[in-house]
């Protein structure tokens, strides 16, 4: 598939495109193998690419994922796993981590089968929109195996211990509603409303302040796993220098005019 980047690596993608609406501050990555979405080796690294080349352009302010067709991803090519090199398989992890390392919003907007791979991308996204035809699943334990790209990790940060536990040795399938209910899933809508949340969720988004949105990211993601007393440090330092930006003062002027604000990211 052709590529909108002049980058020589991304000149033919494997398994997905890519779609710029510059007007709309949005970029879609779609998979794009239907009926299931079976994600590749290479793919891996060029989703990777793709959400680092999108971090630096200005045009940009939200990503979204989402893919052709009735299933958002089945998962990983099996055989591929055999034929992968241990380098390859090493970078499994941080090649599917992209969304979350990139500095801007990213939205899985997520439908049908939603296994292996194509839950772990989604699971490093910042949010998910869940149809009620969405199953999601860490499989992995059917092949002998356990999830190697974060899956299992990120998703015990989200459930707990117990659930986690229930569904990745059980191999076990869980509805976009079960999922929503167990803060997996920000969203559960109806499968002919995801197109319609998720353009709703980008116009929200679009609205904040750029470097705001960033700096909540990354302190969010940075205090993860933080004592509360080092959270709470980190916080008052983030707030402390966007005390200074411009878009703050913005805020605050267009608060006290009773006018919406006209953020410019700085």
């Amino acid at each position: 598939m052709s590529s909108p980047f002049d980058d020589p690596r991304l000149a033919n993608l494997d398994g997905f495109r890519v779609e710029l609406d510059a007007a709309r501050e949005r970029a879609d990555l779609i998979l794009d193998r239907p009926p299931f979405n079976i994600v590749s080796m290479p793919q891996r690294d060029q989703l990777r690419l793709v959400f680092e080349t999108l971090e630096d352009d200005a045009r940009i302010r939200v990503i979204v994922l989402r893919a052709e067709g009735e299933h958002f991803s089945s998962g990983g090519n099996i055989k591929g796993f055999l034929e992968a090199s241990p380098e390859d398989v090493s970078k499994l992890a941080w090649n599917i981590a992209a969304p979350a390392r990139c500095a801007k919003p990213v939205i899985a907007a997520n439908r049908g089968y939603c296994f292996g791979v194509g839950f772990e991308i989604s699971l490093a996204c910042d949010f998910r929109i869940a149809s009620e035809t969405t199953l999601y699943a860490l499989p992995e334990q059917k092949l002998g195996q356990i999830p190697g790209s974060g899956g299992s990790a990120r998703l015990q940060k989200i459930v707990g211990i117990g659930r986690a536990k229930d569904i990745v040795m059980r191999s076990k399938r869980i509805t976009g509603r079960q999922a929503y209910d167990w803060g997996i899933a920000t969203e559960c809508v109806a499968d002919s409303d995801v197109e319609k949340a998720t353009d709703a969720l980008v116009n929200e988004l679009r609205a904040f302040s750029p470097i705001a949105q960033r700096t909540a990211k990354k302190l969010l993601n940075d205090t993860e796993d933080a004592p509360l007393s080092i959270a709470i440090e980190l916080e008052g330092h983030c707030y402390s220098r966007l005390r200074t930006s411009d878009d703050f003062r913005e805020g605050v002027e267009a608060f006290h005019a009773k006018r919406k604000a006209a953020f410019k990211g700085s």
